[in-house]
């Protein structure tokens, strides 16, 4: 495959050929990662250069293993809930949806765990690592909301009121030298079990039918288009593998270095508001041209 013509950190610079990639296939299978939601106020993992910028998140064989780290998750979580239900979608959820609409994405497969998509208005979206806003018990396999666990973490611990606070990823919280040892996780209401974010950990494998769901909505897409991710984790970048072996070009909307980046035919290192609502103006989609 061709190497990739990298535009600048400049939105309309690379808008154009952009639009004629779009232009040039019809049926798009785009992945997004993290940095389509940053303007929303959720921070991302990775760097310029796909290097951690925060501690790695809790991995699934700890979490299910230590009460201790169970605690330690679900004390942070917690805090970082608050801020993380409040988000909404920005400018380049809203523009991806008005692509959608006007017939450019025929599946969307997000690695985000925010559900921003669908609140802009998405109708084709697999939730690959699933979404915040649901807890499962790993034991009977009871499903509740967050807000409903939120509600019993708050009420089993009323004095839990760290003083030092940064927001991490995905509804994480930076909590200092916060003591978790008299912290209190509920059970589930039915079972008693060990209850889990309805989300892929690190360490854990995605369901496989969304992995077979992705895969054959990458077999009909004519292209694959690349949004806010470094695909530093394989669970996104076995899509643009799959790509490669099935001959079809890959273009990426991306602040900073990629996995694939050798096997891209474009890429606009922009931040994804920018290049995201100059295409929907260049391809003239939106309530404007209908």
């Amino acid at each position: 495959m061709e190497s990739a013509q990298t535009m600048p950190v400049n939105a309309h610079a690379g808008v154009d050929s952009l639009a004629d990639f779009c232009a040039s296939h019809r049926r798009l299978f785009v992945l997004t990662g993290a940095g389509i939601s940053t303007a929303s106020g959720i921070p991302d993992y990775r760097d310029h250069d796909g290097q951690w910028k925060h501690p790695q998140p809790v991995d699934y064989r700890d979490f299910v293993r230590s009460a201790a780290a169970r605690r330690r998750y679900w004390a942070r979580s917690l805090v970082g809930w608050r801020r993380f239900v409040r988000a909404r979608p920005n400018a380049a959820h809203r523009a991806l949806s008005e692509l959608e609409q006007a017939g450019h994405v025929a599946c969307l497969v997000t690695q985000n765990v925010d559900d921003l998509h669908r609140r802009a208005g998405h109708r084709r979206v697999i939730d690959l690592h699933g979404r915040l806003a649901g807890v499962v018990c790993l034991g009977c396999g009871s499903r509740f909301t967050r807000a409903a666990v939120q509600m019993q973490l708050v009420l089993r611990n009323p004095r839990f009121q760290p003083a030092d606070v940064a927001h991490a990823p995905d509804g994480d919280a930076h909590l200092g030298e916060a003591d978790y040892s008299d912290f209190t996780v509920p059970d589930c209401a039915g079972c008693g079990g060990m209850l889990k974010p309805d989300v892929v950990f690190f360490g854990e494998n995605v369901p496989g039918e969304r992995v077979a769901s992705a895969g054959a909505a990458l077999e009909a897409a004519d292209a694959m288009l690349v949004i806010g991710s470094s695909l530093m984790v394989f669970s996104g970048y076995r899509f643009a593998r799959r790509a490669v072996e099935q001959g079809k070009r890959i273009a990426a909307i991306n602040l900073g270095r990629t996995r694939a980046d050798e096997h891209l035919c474009l890429k606009v290192s922009a931040p994804c508001v920018d290049v995201l609502v100059e295409l929907q103006a260049a391809l003239g989609a939106g309530s404007a041209s209908r």
